[in-house]
């Protein structure tokens, strides 16, 4: 058996393109040999001493929600349980929009627990300050790879970390795998940094 190269994302929730990228990264997962783990991260956190728009900062107050219940699960499992709850999570909140409906939030992440085979008392860790510590600790581990002008997602891969790669809609097949192919060469090349181009397309999720 191929050995799997480990490719770790830190994610919120709440983020679309991180979502995007997330799926991406298992479908490279179906043609090249890698192993994605996945980690907390938090837009609130990135963002707090930040000039936002008031209504972006009402919406990741509430993001801290499911950031604090995921930190909560991945205290006491392992990364592929993470990495099936952020599913039935995104599944929930970018598939079937239910964003939209922030009044359904708990009961939301209450659906995802249940349907990711946990239990829905793990909610609770959203009113709950328990696991911030948690939270900040894996944000900082993440951004810290990449610096603090970057946002959600970063990946890192054999010591090499980046933000991104944004894209919309997510690749599938052997186009997920060429890409992961480019985004490798140019993230290994030494003094690389930035490739960068306007969003011309709002998240596309399928």
């Amino acid at each position: 058996m191929t050995e799997r190269t480990p490719v770790d994302l830190w994610f919120d929730p709440f983020c679309p393109y991180a979502w995007i990228t997330s799926r991406w990264l298992l479908e490279v997962a179906k043609v090249r040999p890698i192993e994605p783990r996945w980690h907390i991260m938090s837009l609130n956190v990135l963002n707090e001493d930040k000039e936002v728009p008031e209504t972006y900062r009402e919406m990741i107050a509430r993001a801290i929600g499911p950031v604090r219940v995921v930190a909560a699960v991945q205290e006491k499992y392992d990364s592929d349980t993470v990495g099936r709850l952020y599913t039935e999570l995104g599944v929930r909140f970018h598939n079937q929009g239910m964003l939209k409906q922030l009044d359904r939030l708990r009961e939301t992440v209450e659906e995802a627990l249940e349907a990711a085979g946990l239990d829905r008392g793990f909610a609770d860790a959203m009113d709950s300050e328990d696991h911030d510590d948690l939270v900040r600790a894996s944000h900082e581990d993440g951004i810290g790879r990449v610096g603090q002008e970057v946002g959600t997602p970063v990946i890192s891969v054999e010591g090499v970390a980046f933000f991104g790669p944004v894209i919309t809609p997510a690749p599938k097949g052997e186009d997920a795998g060429r890409l992961w192919d480019g985004v490798r060469l140019v993230a290994g090349t030494d003094g690389f940094f930035e490739i960068k181009r306007s969003r011309t397309r709002p998240p596309i999720f399928d």
